[in-house]
């Protein structure tokens, strides 16, 4: 093992990360550092890995400890948290220089559990001293690999990615990142061409790849956007860490295109318990399974037990954010499980604010649709419609409580209701199964 540095070598210059930010190690885990660095920007596995031979090349390296201890925390790898951010603590108070010690900082204000409003505050301005912090900002986006800033309306996070722009000099990670924040305005064509630009440079950023899987989506896209992201996930997705979420989205196609045998395979091969685990077993493969039953396109018995065992009781009962209690009650709504939904519904009514707003009535309106009270039902969702952008995630995720209104609506004998919403879908965007689900209503009535 390398000694660790006491102290900077006065006069010699310190190796960089990936953007040129300097860091208070040697070469070789500096070297290491910048691995797993990549591989987080790229949302691809191994950066623990990376970031853990970093610390064991160089103990004394405080930004490898916080990178290793914010990873533990935030995408449930292997590590020893408590032990890392101790370990980044002791090495900022020994050797670091002001940015380092900063972001040191910021990972214990998320870690701790420090109030939102405090942790976000803690972040935003460490990017407003040191702008060309990429950790620091992909932590503070909203996305497939971090939970961001905590507010409601993205525009925190948009004003983060727009005010960093020049630090980054068009590098492909920040033009992914603007992409992605581009799709989520609506502002399609841009996002586009943002995310193309960052594939040419980097074919395997993921954050641009999910950026325009959104633009396809939300255009209608149907067959190019399966057609381009399967053949992504089969070549440079297979390194991706949440492949499982580019999978979904494969799938959200196809049940665009009302192949049910199509979503059948996919999930089976790619979004089965098994292949997928914890979280995103919920927010992938419970989703889809609700999705596809309330759509018509999977009838019968559906594997959804499978998915609420891949993930702990815990987290289904007792989600700690907004956005997993929404999918929880979704995947418990699919394996009719009422009693559980019922006590996700005290828990939310105790939780977080947006628990309360907004989770909590969601899960009341999903106990009307299993208990078939399908006017109770209809209210319900159409009272919380309005609010569900509070608990986070994408437009597309938040879908499925639109699907399920369809769904109630139809059942309630609503089917001008159910027509003039499957209309202004399809005014947005063109989709095989919503046409067929048009013309099977009852003529007007």
């Amino acid at each position: 093992m390398l000694a660790p540095l006491r102290e900077p070598v006065r006069g010699r210059r310190r190796p960089a990360d990936v953007v040129g930010l300097p860091l208070s190690t040697h070469a070789a885990a500096a070297a290491a550092y910048r691995i797993g660095l990549e591989r987080l920007l790229k949302v691809r596995a191994g950066a623990e890995t990376a970031f853990a031979r970093a610390v064991e090349l160089d103990p004394g390296f405080a930004l490898g400890h916080a990178a290793l201890a914010l990873v533990g925390h935030e995408c449930g790898a292997e590590v020893d948290v408590p032990r890392a951010l101790a370990d980044a603590q002791r090495a900022a108070r020994e050797r670091a220089d002001d940015r380092e010690r900063a972001f040191v900082e910021v990972v214990t204000r998320r870690i701790a559990g420090t109030a939102d409003s405090a942790a976000d505050t803690a972040l935003t301005r460490h990017l407003a001293a040191y702008p060309g912090d990429a950790l620091a900002l992909s932590v503070a986006v909203p996305t497939i690999a971090f939970s961001g800033v905590t507010d409601l309306d993205g525009a925190m996070a948009r004003r983060l990615v727009e005010r960093t722009a020049p630090a980054y000099e068009g590098h492909w990670f920040h033009t992914s990142l603007l992409a992605f924040m581009r799709q989520d305005d609506g502002r399609f064509g841009e996002a586009a061409e943002l995310a193309r630009r960052a594939l040419a440079v980097e074919p395997a950023a993921g954050h641009a790849v999910h950026a325009l899987a959104h633009v396809h989506y939300e255009t209608g896209a149907h067959e190019r956007g399966r057609d381009w992201l399967d053949g992504w996930i089969g070549d440079q997705g297979r390194g991706a860490t949440h492949r499982a979420h580019f999978s979904w989205h494969v799938a959200l196609h196809e049940l665009a295109l009302d192949d049910p045998d199509a979503v059948r395979r996919r999930w089976f091969a790619q979004l089965a318990p098994g292949r997928v685990r914890g979280v995103r077993a919920l927010v992938d493969s419970g989703s889809l399974l609700w999705r596809a039953r309330m759509s018509g396109c999977w009838t019968g018995e559906q594997p959804v037990e499978g998915v609420l065992a891949a993930v702990a009781r815990e987290v289904v009962e007792r989600p700690a954010t907004p956005f997993t209690a929404m999918h929880s009650a979704v995947a418990l709504t699919a394996a009719g499980d009422l009693p559980a939904l019922r006590r996700l519904r005290t828990h939310a009514a105790g939780a977080d604010p947006v628990q309360r707003e907004v989770v909590a009535p969601l899960c009341e309106a999903l106990e009307a649709v299993l208990e078939e009270r399908w006017p109770d039902a209809v209210a319900r969702l159409e009272a919380v419609r309005p609010v569900l952008r509070k608990v986070g995630g994408s437009a597309a995720q938040r879908e499925v409580v639109e699907e399920t209104l369809l769904f109630a609506l139809v059942s309630g004998g609503r089917c001008d209701a159910a027509r003039r919403l499957l209309e202004t879908r399809l005014d947005r965007r063109d989709s095989p199964a919503d046409h067929r689900r048009l013309a099977a209503l009852p003529g007007l009535g």
